[in-house]
């Protein structure tokens, strides 16, 4: 009995053994590689999303980049059209101002004063006339000094030169043209 040879049952064992082992490896590998796949394709679907998210998010910023250019546009017509009216709306108020500057001027103009050449910047009016007289031109300014409408008059020139007949006395004169305020808009203010 001492002679019995447990060797090929060992031997056998150990090649059922190598057997599992291998198997479970095997099996280990294959899920391994189920899991790296599985993991892999997540990755890959979660990256895919976030890139049609990163499109559809610069669409959408296209879109909005031409609405703000279109809007910019528009406010640009708008203030263009605003300066327009505002053009218009002074204009339209100041168009009786001219009719009304010229009726103070004839009436605030006496006998033996004669003018010869108006002009106007902004609201400074300068006259070139002729009188029979220095006093005539006085009496002329103290009128204009009394109206509403126009105020500091202020003598530039007055030449006396001999003509065919009587002296006549050539000027320059300047003064503002003013619109009064309404006694409604001082009580406003006040």
């Amino acid at each position: 009995m001492a002679r019995i040879n447990l060797l090929p049952w060992r031997e056998a064992l150990r090649k059922e053994k190598q057997k599992e082992y291998l198997t479970t490896v095997a099996l280990f590998a294959v899920l391994a590689v189920v899991i790296w796949g599985g993991v892999h394709w997540y990755h890959n679907e979660v990256i895919r999303y976030k890139e049609l998210r990163v499109s559809y998010i610069e669409d959408q910023i296209k879109i909005l980049n031409e609405k703000i250019k279109e809007i910019q546009r528009l406010e640009k017509e708008k203030q263009r059209l605003l300066s327009r009216m505002r053009a218009i709306e002074r204009l339209q108020g100041n168009r009786p101002l001219v009719v009304r500057l010229f009726d103070e001027i004839v009436n605030s103009l006496p006998e033996g004063v004669s003018l010869e050449r108006l002009n106007q910047q902004g609201k400074k009016i300068t006259i070139n006339g002729v009188a029979q007289s220095n006093a005539r031109v006085s009496s002329f300014m103290r009128k204009l000094e009394k109206s509403e409408w126009l105020k500091n008059p202020d003598l530039d020139v007055i030449e006396v030169k001999p003509q065919d007949g009587p002296k006549v006395s050539n000027f320059t004169l300047r003064f503002q043209q003013v619109v009064p305020k309404d006694e409604d808009e001082e009580g406003d203010e006040a």
